[in-house]
């Protein structure tokens, strides 16, 4: 199921929301309508750790795919490829 991330254009207030089709998004905190979608960062991890430079990391944890700024899964290259 879809969570969105969104921040209200009257309170600033940023939040998430479960939405399914198209229901309307109101802010939590001042019950306005007139939100933003953000952007979210997207990570997924499998199996157990990532130690970087250990036998059991993968090749793209050792040359940096891995990183802690979300980029884990991204096959783009860089972080400017991303949109």
């Amino acid at each position: 199921m879809p969570i969105y991330e969104f921040v209200c254009d009257k309170c600033k207030e940023e939040f998430e929301e479960l939405v399914l089709k198209d229901e309307e998004v109101k802010c939590p905190k001042c019950g306005a309508k007139e939100v933003s979608k953000l952007m979210s960062a997207c990570r997924f991890k499998t199996g157990g750790p990532i130690v970087l430079n250990s036998s059991n990391s993968s090749a793209s944890s050792r040359s940096g795919g891995f990183s802690s700024s979300g980029c884990a899964g991204c096959s783009g290259g860089n972080c400017s490829s991303c949109g």
